[in-house]
């Protein structure tokens, strides 16, 4: 038998092979248990519980259907006014929640991060899954204005899930980043609220992207969440553009956040429990 040493060079991982997403299915237990616990501590010691779900769109929509439907009175593509707003603020409330909850899901878990392992990227993951939940009894509310109008749902209807995919995907991506950035600059944390305002306007919530310029459709375009809402309207209603260059646009500037916050993330991850 030969005495020579055996070298073996330890070098690390490239590519998506660095990301270890495999860690997440081996750990998908952990992200449903802190599913759970976001839920439960969210509405605890709350009167109304769950039902802020409910009224905070509810509100917002008729704050909306004052100051923008009836002082205003922008074009709703034929809608009545509220069912025109509160199909743009439903997916609005699951992208806003995911983001606020998961840019701050590393500093609120840090007891977590200093004594045990896992995989980091469970925790903004969980805290943006937690938000279908809310999605989901908001949507009943959308059931319900739809019936009280008599609108019955388009053909596309079946797409709504892509839509749901993509403010997920945007939520995430964007996430991630602040996430990361939240550890060691904890001006994130008052950027946010600016933020998700800042983003809240921009996006075709309270009016209709048709009152945007033809000239500016494309930049508009790069706003992942007008083709979010635009969608959610053409899959629910059949109103508005449906796909095309403007929901590719918003496509590929989704994956782009999201494949550059999760090597963003993970080149960060190593300084977590030490910065935090």
């Amino acid at each position: 038998m030969s005495s020579e040493p055996i070298t073996v060079y330890i070098r690390p991982s490239r590519g998506l092979r660095a990301l270890n997403l495999r860690d997440l299915w081996i750990y998908r237990e952990l992200i449903y248990f802190l599913v759970w616990r976001d839920l439960k501590v969210r509405y605890k010691q709350t009167l109304l519980g769950a039902s802020w779900a409910i009224l905070q769109p509810l509100i917002t929509m008729l704050v909306f259907d004052f100051i923008f439907g009836r002082v205003g009175k922008v074009p709703t593509e034929g809608l009545p006014y509220p069912l025109f707003s509160f199909a743009g603020l439903l997916p609005w409330g699951l992208f806003s929640t995911a983001l606020n909850q998961g840019s701050r899901s590393l500093v609120s878990n840090q007891n977590m991060i200093t004594k045990i392992y896992f995989p980091r990227l469970v925790l903004p993951l969980a805290a943006i899954l937690a938000g279908l939940v809310d999605f989901a009894i908001a949507f009943l509310i959308l059931i319900g204005l739809m019936i009280y109008y008599g609108v019955t749902p388009a053909a596309a209807f079946w797409t709504l899930p892509f839509f749901i995919l993509l403010a997920l995907i945007t939520a995430l991506g964007v996430a991630l980043w602040l996430s990361a950035l939240n550890v060691r600059y904890r001006d994130v944390n008052h950027a946010l609220p600016f933020l998700t305002q800042l983003w809240l306007f921009l996006t075709p919530i309270a009016y209709s992207s048709s009152l945007i310029s033809e000239r500016w459709r494309l930049i508009y375009a790069l706003n992942p969440m007008a083709g979010v809402v635009n969608g959610f309207r053409w899959a629910l209603f059949g109103v508005g553009e449906g796909p095309g260059i403007g929901l590719w646009m918003a496509v590929f500037v989704a994956l782009g956040l999201l494949i550059s916050g999760l090597f963003y993330f993970r080149a960060m991850e190593r300084m977590f429990a030490d910065l935090i």
